[in-house]
């Protein structure tokens, strides 16, 4: 496998009012985004061209709203710094981007 364009440990991933885990793992590799627990055991994962995700307002703004296979996640990367999502969000548009192109 070759190394993730995006990687973030410590992430708290939330589907709906539940945590699924308070320090689990974002990847983006080989043009598909991964959720991870904090054991490795995989939430979920897509192509990254299937995957929609938005910044959080401003009161949330280290969080990312990410819609994986039709179900929507909350993902708070607060020990990433505050650019985190940002850079969440673009990596993912040039990572559908490269895919596009082939």
């Amino acid at each position: 496998m070759a190394e993730p364009e995006f990687s973030a440990s410590g992430v708290r991933i939330g589907r709906r009012l539940s945590s699924l885990t308070r320090a689990g793992q974002v990847l983006i590799r080989d043009g598909r985004l991964v959720l991870l627990t904090s054991r490795g055991r995989e939430i979920d994962s897509a192509p990254v061209e299937e995957v929609h995700a938005i910044r959080t307002p401003f009161a949330l703004r280290r969080s990312t709203l990410a819609t994986v296979n039709g179900t929507g996640y909350l993902l708070s990367l607060r020990r990433q710094g505050a650019a985190s999502a940002s850079r969440f969000v673009e990596t993912l548009q040039r990572a559908r981007q490269r895919v596009a192109q082939h």
